[in-house]
């Protein structure tokens, strides 16, 4: 086996071993843009076929999880600007996870999340980008600043005028 059949092998574990660990953040993140599951699983897979192929282009070890997100991302607004997209009908739906509550405070919960949802998916992609990935993903505003190229009080100032417009649009009083 010569050495560059065997650095293959090693990327190919290596990726495998990414979409292990990264895959249903990325498929719940690029969901949150495109508002279609199969549309995000197809995006999945573009995504880890880009990581496959600039593997050699990442510079730091520690910002994997950053890199790959911002990829997502791109792919994300790439899929929204295309011709296919805005031809395509969607939903705007969160997956609830279960309890073991009464079937009258799931309804709620689930109805409140319905609204919460929309009131987000309704918020121009700029705001809702940094709302998804600061509460849904949990990520520091210097996370996010590098996943999207921008400058990390621009961030702030996205995410308080996100909460601003939930604010109006909820009649509620969001807080951190």
């Amino acid at each position: 086996m010569t050495n560059s059949a065997g650095q293959s092998m090693h990327e190919e574990r290596s990726i495998s071993s990414l979409v292990t660990q990264y895959g249903e953040d990325v498929k719940r993140l690029i969901y949150s843009y495109v508002k279609n599951w199969s549309a995000a699983e197809d995006l999945v897979q573009e995504v880890f076929i880009t990581v496959f192929q600039k593997v050699d282009t990442l510079e730091k070890e520690d910002s994997v999880k950053a890199w790959i997100f911002s990829i997502a991302a791109n792919k994300s607004k790439d899929y929204l600007r295309s011709w296919h997209y805005r031809k395509l009908l969607f939903t705007n739906t969160l997956s609830a996870k279960t309890n073991k509550e009464s079937p009258e405070a799931l309804l709620l919960q689930k109805q409140q999340k319905t609204v919460l949802s929309e009131a987000v998916f309704a918020l121009p992609v700029k705001y809702r980008e940094v709302i998804i990935f600061f509460y849904y993903q949990e990520m520091r505003i210097e996370e996010i600043s590098t996943i999207l190229g921008i400058n990390s009080s621009t961030i702030r100032t996205r995410l308080a005028r996100a909460r601003d417009l939930l604010n109006q649009k909820l009649g509620g009083d969001l807080d951190e």
